[in-house]
């Protein structure tokens, strides 16, 4: 690769360029001795920055706009169109003798039928969650009366020791038993 831009270096040196026509020598790979040592400023040019708002909101949103379109809505509206061309909706038949139909069953079209079956819960689901509901408020409610038949029991005995009582843990006590089976050894001998 050096031995290229070496050629390279050697062609444009010895190259003619021409401008407007003309035949122009090439003076800009040989070093200038005249003005090798001035300090070259150009600050007369007329070319100014022209200040602008950013763009970067706008380029951004454009950029997560095709993400997303390319992402969802397009996939989409290929499942889409393929659910309804190629299978459409159910037709109605017989129930056959001793089947019951499940509740995803009653709907018509196949992408209302998938979203009952996978994503909606179901009446029994619901009725369900809110009886799961309504047990665990229940018994907060109970918890909640027990602490306070609790407390005013320590307040008609005045006693506080027992309610404020911290149980002892497995933790702490083999952390104790350590500390003593060491002693021996921390103790300095005279």
């Amino acid at each position: 690769m050096a031995a290229f831009s070496t050629l390279l270096k050697s062609f444009v040196r010895n190259a003619n360029l021409v401008k407007n026509g003309a035949a122009v020598s090439n003076n800009l790979l040989r070093p200038n001795t005249s003005n090798a040592l001035e300090a070259v400023r150009k600050m007369s040019g007329h070319e100014m920055m022209h200040i602008k708002p950013s763009r970067w909101s706008w380029n951004r949103f454009k950029d997560l706009l095709n993400f997303y379109v390319m992402l969802g809505v397009i996939p989409a509206t290929v499942v889409i169109t393929y659910i309804n061309l190629f299978i459409g909706p159910a037709k109605l038949a017989e129930i056959p003798e001793g089947y019951v139909p499940e509740v995803h069953e009653y709907y018509a079209h196949p992408i209302t039928r998938w979203m009952t079956k996978h994503v909606k819960k179901s009446y029994q689901q619901e009725y369900e969650v809110m009886c799961q509901h309504i047990y665990e408020t229940d018994y907060a409610r109970k918890l909640r009366l027990a602490e306070k038949r609790v407390h005013q029991k320590m307040q008609e005995k005045q006693d506080s020791q027992a309610y404020y009582y911290e149980p002892v843990t497995g933790r702490n006590e083999r952390h104790f038993k350590s500390m003593l089976d060491r002693a021996p050894e921390n103790v300095g001998t005279r």
